[in-house]
């Protein structure tokens, strides 16, 4: 098994995107699967309120999660670029700081985690009922953050140079270590919560092995001793890239905990309905993230090859491929969706019907909205590749402030469920200045000659 580098300075845009993109999309489905059946094991075997205290800690785990995937993302343009380029000296040299600065990154991100937890869930009036089964869930995460920031270089590493296929493979070898793993912990060793928190850990250390055999096997990626020196310059310029995108999730994730906050006032069935409906949400942005990824990869390798005009070409196909896509997925999804939320979803049945209707409510409304997500992944990510990280924040910025003002007044005009339109408002506040950004930043990027 090696990694299969791929050159996306040549050749059909859309072909390069969509075959750069597929193997992703299946990577993330893969993750995803995993996490549903995460939570269908905890929703079915552990019960409503089980359920209820995994949802009042997602936002808080993707808040970390975000800022690893952040910093690593934009530790991954300049690889992008120096590849297209084809200065492989200096591409080493990107990833053995980019190594360094991730590992100092994941130790304090540890750190921060383990004394915030309990601050924070306190903070968002997490019910007294659930509180202590969030708290355990965080804190076994948290402590595996190492793991994660390692897994994410890795892949984005190899993402970088054109493989999407490794990380696709990382991940499906993960999603059934994962569910055996999750079957194993909760229903034969009865470790409860902290059993699916473990499984997830330990399926996160094998993808991350897996995509370093990988890279190991990349011969112009051997690196030196002075590949890992630390250049302060150098280390400059990673830090200035990746703390724009961190800090973009984490604003989100931050809006997101808002949001939950609001929630939280509503009930354990409202809670639970709602991280039904969440965890379906991360199958909703499957195919948008993996076009994003491609087009970070797909920007940044023609920018390095000085080729602006495909980086204008391959925005126009993967926002077309993209809304195609969007809008299949919400025909699907509003068809499907009932019975797909009833894997998730036990108790009495007053309670399941109560918590369904809070579901399907909240699923219909982002799955019409689901276009206007894909754009904002295509245009914020086509500006990551370019080396802008400092606008796609600014989105978040206003995502933020779209997310949150929605959630504190629209439930005042629409009682609860003004809760559910927080996410399309976040997303076409972003797309708003998204879109607007890309042509400013376009037009200042030199022709070709």
């Amino acid at each position: 098994m090696a990694a299969k580098v791929k050159n996306m300075t040549e050749g059909s845009p859309s072909s390069l995107i969509v075959t750069f993109a597929l193997p992703l999309m299946a990577g993330n489905v893969f993750q995803q699967f995993y996490t549903v059946v995460d939570t269908m094991v905890v929703g079915k075997y552990l019960g409503v309120s089980a359920l209820a205290a995994v949802g009042a800690s997602d936002w808080m785990n993707w808040m970390f999660l975000g800022i690893v995937q952040g910093f690593t993302q934009g530790f991954a343009i300049p690889m992008a670029q120096e590849f297209g380029a084809g200065k492989t000296e200096q591409l080493k040299k990107v990833i053995g700081n980019s190594g360094l600065l991730s590992l100092l990154s994941a130790l304090a991100l540890v750190l921060i985690g383990q004394l915030v937890t309990r601050p924070v869930l306190t903070l968002l009036q997490t019910p007294d009922a659930i509180i202590g089964g969030s708290i355990l869930y965080l804190r076994i995460l948290f402590a595996g953050i190492p793991i994660v920031m390692a897994y994410n270089l890795f892949a984005c590493i190899l993402r970088s140079l054109g493989d999407g296929k490794t990380p696709l493979q990382a991940m499906i070898v993960a999603s059934f270590t994962n569910i055996i793993l999750d079957l194993l912990f909760v229903m034969v060793f009865h470790w409860g919560i902290a059993g699916a928190a473990i499984a997830t850990l330990i399926a996160q250390l094998v993808s991350g092995l897996y995509c370093l055999y990988a890279l190991s096997k990349i011969d112009f990626l051997k690196l030196q001793k002075s590949d890992l020196a630390p250049q302060s310059a150098l280390c400059g310029k990673l830090m200035l890239l990746g703390s724009p995108m961190a800090f973009q999730n984490c604003i989100i994730a931050v809006g997101g905990m808002i949001v939950q906050f609001v929630v939280n006032g509503f009930g354990v069935l409202f809670i639970a309905g709602f991280t039904a409906t969440n965890k379906l949400y991360g199958l909703l942005e499957i195919a948008a993230i993996s076009y994003g990824y491609a087009m970070i990869t797909y920007a940044g390798q023609n920018l390095g090859a000085g080729r602006t005009d495909r980086i204008r070409k391959g925005v126009r196909a993967a926002l077309a491929i993209a809304i195609v896509t969007s809008v299949a997925i919400a025909a699907v999804i509003l068809l499907f969706g009932k019975f797909i939320l009833s894997w998730f979803i036990s108790g009495t049945p007053k309670e399941v019907e109560q918590t369904m209707q809070v579901a399907y409510f909240y699923l219909t409304v982002m799955s019409i909205a689901l276009p206007v997500l894909y754009v904002l992944h295509v245009v914020r990510s086509t500006l990551q590749g370019v080396g802008n990280t400092f606008l796609p924040m600014l989105s978040g910025i206003v995502e933020f402030v779209m997310r949150t003002g929605t959630a504190f007044l629209l439930p005042l005009a629409l009682s609860e469920t003004g809760i559910f339109f927080a996410e399309p408002a976040a997303w076409i506040g972003a797309d708003i200045v998204l879109v607007t950004s890309y042509f400013a930043v376009m037009k200042k990027l030199p022709r070709p000659s």
